[in-house]
């Protein structure tokens, strides 16, 4: 193996915007699109933070691509847009692909959920 996951996750965050929850907290109260790119059974038995959007991990590219059949209006390049997984990993990986795809105002929740609860904020339970 050339290059392991852990490193592909550091050269990625290396290379993008680190939020803490503090920092997120705040770009969701001034608007930004919040998007969980954790699978349905983690949103479900971890919670998610209110407001965020689901999309998982496997179909992003797809939702953010305007040429795509399953593209989804939220993902606008124009906007800003704070991704969010379990630990940070998965997000640093979509954020720094969606700013590949021309999303240049992206950055990610570093520590995931677990850091946002971690610091005391909210999540709301899914069905």
């Amino acid at each position: 193996m050339s290059e392991t996951v852990a490193t592909m996750v550091q050269e990625a965050k290396a290379g993008i915007q680190n939020l803490t929850p503090s920092e997120v907290s705040a770009e969701a109260e001034a608007g930004a699109l919040l998007i969980d790119v954790r699978e349905e059974d983690e949103r479900r038995n971890n919670g998610v933070i209110p407001g965020s959007v689901p999309a998982p991990r496997g179909m992003l590219e797809f939702y953010a691509d305007p040429a795509s059949p399953y593209y989804r209006p939220e993902f606008r390049t124009d906007r800003r847009i704070v991704l969010v997984c379990a630990s940070g990993g998965r997000s640093a990986l979509a954020t720094a692909t969606l700013h590949r795809m021309g999303y240049h105002d992206v950055a990610h929740l570093d520590g995931g959920i677990r850091a946002w609860v971690e610091a005391g904020y909210a999540v709301d339970e899914t069905q």
